[in-house]
C-alpha cells in the first residue's frame, strides 16, 4: 500500500461519532486511515465488528486500533499478566473481524527491573498470546508501540526486537514518543533516517511495505512525555520526517493523535504530496 494518512479516533468533524460514521468521514476528508481507539477497552461486539469492516471496505479505508491501557506483560501480579494477554487476544479477535491491518499496544512497564530482564518477560508473553492467534488462523499484526517515558517498556531497540524475535510482529514507531523521551532529541533529517535505516535493515520488506506509525505535536520534559499538541504549537521537526519517509520509499499507515485530530492530518497528507 502507499504511505495513507489518518486519525486516532473518530474524526472531530463526524456528525455521527460512531465507528461507521468516523469511517464515512474519513473518505469524506480525502484521508485514507483510521485508527479504532480501544483504550478504553474493546467495547464492540462481533456484529459490529462485521459492519464497520464492511463499511471500511466500502469506503476503502484502512483500519488499525489501539488496544487497551491497562495491558502490563511485566506485571507483579500473574493474574494482572493473564488478564494483559486476553485484552490483547480480544482486541486481535475483534481486530479480524474489522479487517485490521494491525492492534497498537504498549507492553510493559519496567517497574525497577533491569530492561534485559523485562524484554525476556516480554518476549515470553508476546509470543504466547502470538502462539494463540496463529492456532486461530488470525493474521492481525501486534504492534508494540515505542513509548514516550523512560519509565515505560518500549525503546526503538526493544520494539524492533521484538519484532525480529517473534513472527506477526512489527514495531508502532511513535515519533513524537521518541522526540519526548530523548528530552528534544531525535528531531532532524538526519535522525529520523537513521531510525528508518536501523529498522529496515532489522526486518526488512515485511516492516517497509507495512509500516505503522504515530506522529503529533508534544510536550516533554525531563521525564519525558507529557501530553500531545497541534503540531504547529510544538517543536516536533514534522516536515523533516516527511522528508526522510520520502527517501526511503515507506509504505503503510502514518495516524496522527494531535489534540485537532484531522487538521493535523491532512496538514501531514497535504505536506507529504507536496514532497513529490
Amino acid at each position: 500500500m502507499p504511505l495513507l494518512f489518518g486519525t486516532a479516533g473518530v474524526p472531530l468533524s463526524a456528525a455521527d461519532q460512531s465507528s461507521e460514521g468516523g469511517v464515512r468521514r474519513i473518505r469524506e476528508l480525502g484521508l485514507g486511515a483510521l485508527e479504532l481507539e480501544f483504550v478504553q477497552g474493546v467495547r464492540m461486539g462481533e456484529e459490529k465488528a462485521r459492519r464497520v469492516g464492511q463499511a471500511a471496505r466500502e469506503e476503502n479505508v484502512v483500519l488499525s486500533c489501539h488496544g487497551p491501557y491497562w495491558i502490563n506483560l511485566n506485571s507483579r501480579e500473574p493474574e494482572k499478566i493473564v488478564a494483559s494477554r486476553e485484552r490483547l487476544l480480544h482486541s486481535a479477535r475483534i481486530g479480524h473481524l474489522l479487517g485490521l491491518t494491525g492492534v497498537v499496544f504498549h507492553p510493559a512497564f519496567y517497574h525497577d527491573d533491569q530492561p534485559e530482564i523485562v524484554l525476556e518477560r516480554v518476549v515470553k508473553q508476546l509470543a504466547a498470546v502470538r502462539d494463540v492467534l496463529d492456532q486461530q488462523s488470525n493474521p492481525v499484526v501486534l504492534l508494540p508501540e515505542t513509548t514516550g517515558k523512560p519509565t515505560q517498556f518500549g525503546t526503538l531497540t526493544e520494539t524492533v526486537l521484538l519484532a525480529k524475535l517473534i513472527p506477526g510482529v512489527l514495531p508502532c514507531i511513535d515519533f513524537s514518543h521518541l522526540h519526548a523521551r530523548s528530552n528534544g532529541r531525535l528531531n532532524t533529517y538526519n535522525e529520523f533516517c537513521d531510525v528508518l535505516e536501523q529498522v529496515a535493515e532489522a526486518l526488512g520488506d515485511r516492516w517497509v511495505k507495512h509500516a505503522h506509525f504515530h506522529v503529533s505535536g508534544i510536550e516533554y520534559g525531563l521525564k519525558g512525555e507529557k501530553r500531545h499538541l497541534v503540531l504547529q504549537e510544538s517543536d516536533f521537526a514534522y516536515l523533516e520526517l516527511l522528508r526522510a519517509f520520502r527517501t526511503f520509499g515507506i509504505e503503510g499507515l502514518v495516524i496522527c493523535e494531535s489534540p485537532n485530530l484531522e487538521e493535523d492530518a491532512l496538514l501531514l497528507q497535504e505536506a507529504y504530496a507536496s514532497l513529490g
